[in-house]
């Protein structure tokens, strides 16, 4: 099947999924990113180690209509900081990590672990004006476990796809005729700066939800005077706080990174 792929290095395993599956990838569509906190190294590598088209601008309804003139088949997406054209002749998936209806918006997996969530999963569905209001053409999910973090919520996600691709891309036609709309659902707001910001009166648990939640991205930590970025950090049990450099109310914040 040829195809293209728009998206980071957040399922950069889809892409790897995609080529195992014999599929040939026309072009790439990526977006700048920090490198710090999110990636699209990989990505680019990929593609200038095929000898792939890479671009990393906003893809546009021209880039579109010359995919469809070289033969492309569908483009998929898996993470994507710019809004792709819905109104196209070519079929565009996305892979959404929440499940669907529940849960649009650009940063679910951070906002399930802080609302203490069981259970969530991977979508993909069909690429809509609305912001993942897309019909679903495939839906698995997984569990949450109680001390989640952004990293292993994505390890989980990207596991399900080999499978899931498998069988879209084996069954692409069917799926995309039977697709089920999604009805009202519920967008999720990207959280506000309170929702990552841990304070030095708060327990070690409740801090270590909003790392967890937020781990590999920044979240901020205040006391009365002071106000740090910090990256990677987990909220340790201890009654031995005097000296720690993030103290909380019952043990202190390690970080791997700081800003």
């Amino acid at each position: 099947m040829k195809i293209a792929y728009i998206g980071i290095d957040l399922f950069y395993p889809a892409l790897e999924a995609l080529e195992a599956l014999d599929c040939e990838i026309l072009e790439i569509f990526t977006c700048e990113t920090d490198n710090i906190t999110e990636f699209n190294v990989k990505i680019t590598d990929f593609a200038v180690k095929r000898n792939i088209p890479c671009k990393k601008s906003r893809i546009t309804k021209d880039d579109i209509a010359r995919l469809l003139q070289n033969g492309c088949e569908a483009a998929i997406c898996g993470g994507y900081y710019f809004k792709i054209p819905a109104d196209t002749k070519l079929p565009i998936v996305n892979i959404h990590p929440s499940l669907l209806p529940v849960g649009r918006g650009s940063w679910p997996m951070a906002l399930s672990i802080l609302r203490g969530d069981k259970k969530s999963g991977i979508t993909i569905h069909k690429i809509a004006e609305g912001f993942d209001t897309g019909n679903i053409l495939l839906q698995r999910e997984f569990e949450i476990a109680d001390d989640e973090t952004h990293k292993t919520f994505m390890e989980k996600a990207n596991s399900l796809l080999p499978e899931m691709l498998e069988s879209l891309i084996k069954n692409f036609a069917l799926l995309w005729q039977n697709a089920k709309p999604q009805g009202e659902g519920e967008y999720w707001e990207m959280p506000a700066e309170e929702k990552y910001t841990v304070t030095y009166d708060m327990t070690v648990k409740e801090a270590d939800r909003i790392l967890r939640a937020f781990y590999g991205y920044e979240c901020i930590y205040k006391t009365k005077d002071r106000r740090t970025l910090i990256i990677g950090g987990r909220a340790v049990k201890s009654y031995k706080t005097e000296g720690a450099e993030f103290p909380l109310v019952d043990g202190y914040i390690k970080i791997q990174k700081n800003l």
